[in-house]
């Protein structure tokens, strides 16, 4: 019998915890830390873990659950409102930088095989890296990260052709190329269809029918079965475990469980993709790096400054801005995780020679090291590169610089859309000086030539922010919709200005707590100030006189919405009982008649150990909320509860069975 070792993963984790403490103490990005732990532990410098099939697959794993998450972020009216990113700048990126790196390599004396091969490779771009350098920086709405992640999707779909271009290439089954790409073509158009057909259908009832189950435990299972069964569906068909994640996670992104469902995977997702830059490390060969060092750096070059003339050229002809082009092209310009599989599949056909499959690889891994530091450093290139953006920049500063010079205890409108409109025309009507800000460059043009005073800035920029008067101010209003570019605008106000009263717009309830805490003196809730008015009519129209309707609207605002709190909820809230930080939701449930808790006193109840507070006891058409010391809960009472959904559930289970 084969002796198993936990030896050689202890060793890699050991080495993985330090190289990514290291990494974080110097402000680097952890996945540099894993790259390096992988290289070290490697077969490569220290030998500590053999490299197999068994660690690849691990490592090919984590991106199935990064293409879920990426998948998530996008549905398929969303997809069809970006194919012109999609499929016109990744389209022509993909097709462009192949025939360009071909033509080089055969200039350079290269087969036409071994070029389209390493072609191939070096055209595809880091998912991994750069969509997680877009989300941590908050720039995945921004024009430039639209058409980033337009070229990654583009990328990603590009794959599956050309991994069945290789083996074509190489001889294929039928003899005949057009033949092998058309029945590829054919078969991803009926699995891709078929898949999102019934998907659609079945998808959401399905999770509804899991999540009346009540067991986080039995959600997170499901939630694992639907990534890894679509993604082997798609993967039986011939196509990437990887588009098939993708392709799960924009069937559920449309449903109301879609942030459940990203927070529950999340865990995975992170420590496979430690593993998959693990793996990427174990791949370089130093003595090959030594050996052919030159070739490394023709390569190298080749796939950061072609590929971003590439996509910069290509941008820029499309009307898009240079800031925009160049910003996407640098966030392009590195090699991807599927450059690796690429080279691989052609190594183990004959495709590439291993002298070019291992500097090829070196180049991929080095522009990946490189990637986080050019992607952090993008805007300070961009002000230097593109003159004419920072001085369109400067001019408007220096323009909205002199339009609020003279200005002083004015109303600071961040947003102007329908709210900040809607806003300044009441504060006009009553003769209250305001200033906007919007970054709609269309809107503000237009506002602007109405005789608006409003002007084009981004108020995540302290100097933005100084430039409209924020020190002469008398208030702030803010009223995004983007509630995590809110939260960076109000933490920007109170550190220039602490002492500024902000008020902000809550889309969300959960919001509300969290920009009070910032400092915001009032958060106003979209849906609550909607039910306020909704309740007024319904209050005036029972009879009730317009100063108590007015008087207990203030009341409940004075008091925070307390009253609105611990609401019962369903599966059309947005935030549909799963958001386990912040969502405090009301829950009823009755007693059986062979509940674990019949007979019992409130205060045996485990409500302090579970953080649930109970509301009232419903008993026949009585509401009981007093509980003297003989009060025992009997068979058919409603328990009425507020707390932390997963809570909620742990102590029905108590009530009903005697377990939590």
């Amino acid at each position: 019998m084969e002796h198993f070792s936990l030896a050689p993963i202890v060793i890699v984790l050991s080495v993985a915890v330090i190289s990514v403490i290291f990494c974080r103490k110097f402000n680097i990005p952890s996945m540099l830390g894993y790259l390096l732990s992988g290289f070290l532990a490697g077969p490569s410098v220290l030998h500590l873990i053999p490299k197999s099939e068994a660690t690849d697959y691990l490592g090919e794993i984590g991106i199935v659950f990064l293409m879920f998450s990426i998948g998530l972020e996008f549905s398929l009216p969303k997809l069809k409102a970006m194919r012109r990113l999609v499929f016109g700048l990744g389209g022509m990126q993909v097709v462009i930088t192949i025939i360009a790196i071909v033509g080089i390599l055969m200039i350079s004396g290269a087969q036409f095989n071994w070029a389209f091969a390493v072609a191939g490779a070096l055209t595809m771009s880091s998912t991994a890296i750069v969509s997680r350098i877009l989300s941590e920086k908050t720039e995945l709405g921004q024009t430039h990260g639209q058409m980033t992640m337009g070229v990654l999707l583009m990328q990603d779909i590009a794959v599956v052709p050309l991994m069945i271009l290789l083996p074509a290439l190489a001889g294929g089954a039928s003899g005949n190329l057009w033949i092998e790409l058309g029945l590829a073509v054919l078969k991803m158009i009926l699995t891709l269809g078929v898949l999102f057909v019934i998907g659609n259908r079945i998808m959401s009832p399905w999770f509804r029918l899991v999540a009346k189950r009540k067991s986080s435990e039995l959600f997170m299972i499901n939630v694992l079965l639907v990534t890894l069964g679509v993604a082997y569906l798609t993967d039986l068909e011939g196509l990437s475990l990887a588009l098939g994640a993708f392709v799960a996670g924009m069937l559920l992104s449309e449903t109301e469980y879609r942030f459940q469902v990203e927070d529950d995977i999340r865990p995975f997702r992170d420590i496979l993709l430690g593993f998959f830059f693990i793996t990427v490390g174990m791949k370089l060969d130093i003595q090959a790096l030594i050996n052919d060092w030159q070739s490394v750096l023709i390569l190298l070059g080749i796939l950061i400054l072609l590929k971003a003339a590439v996509i910069f050229i290509i941008a820029h002809r499309m009307k898009h801005t240079a800031a925009d082009s160049l910003k996407t092209a640098l966030y392009l310009a590195q090699g991807g995780e599927f450059g690796f599989v690429m080279l691989a599949v052609s190594s183990k056909i004959n495709m590439v020679s291993p002298q070019l499959e291992q500097a090829a690889t070196a180049a991929i891994l080095l522009s990946m090291i490189i990637a986080p530091f050019l992607l952090n450093s993008s805007d300070r290139l961009i002000n230097k590169f593109v003159k004419s953006d920072w001085d369109m920049k400067a001019v408007d500063l220096q323009n909205m610089l002199i339009a609020t010079m003279n200005t002083s205890d004015h109303v600071l409108i961040i947003g102007y859309g329908r709210g900040g409109q809607t806003i300044g025309r009441i504060l006009t009507q009553e003769n209250i000086p305001y200033y906007a800000l919007d970054l709609d460059v269309e809107r503000v043009q237009v506002a602007r030539s109405a005789g608006e005073p409003v002007s084009f800035g981004d108020a995540k920029r302290r100097e933005v922010l100084e430039a409209a008067g924020l020190n002469r101010a008398k208030m702030v209003v803010i009223t995004l919709s983007n509630m995590h570019e809110t939260q960076h605008i109000l933490d920007n106000i109170m550190s220039i200005h602490p002492t500024m009263p902000v008020h902000v717009r809550a889309v969300s309830d959960d919001y509300i707590q969290t920009f009070t805490h910032m400092g915001a003196e009032e958060a106003v809730s979209d849906t609550k100030e909607t039910s306020l008015a909704l309740a007024s009519y319904a209050m005036l129209g029972s009879g009730l006189s317009y100063h108590h309707v007015h008087q207990t609207i203030m009341d409940i605002r004075r008091n925070r919405y307390d009253i609105l709190k611990d609401l019962f909820v369903g599966s059309d809230d947005e935030s549909a009982f799963y958001d386990e930080e912040n969502n405090v939701s009301r829950y009823a449930f009755a007693l059986s008649q062979e509940a674990y808790a019949i007979g019992k006193h409130i205060d045996e109840l485990p409500l302090k150990h579970l953080n649930i507070k109970l509301l009232f006891v419903r008993r026949h058409t009585h509401r009981i909320q007093e509980f003297d010391k003989d009060f025992r809960l009997n068979d058919g009472d409603i328990l009425v509860v507020a707390g932390n959904k997963e809570k909620i559930i742990s102590f029905e289970n108590w009530s009903l069975q005697g377990n939590a």
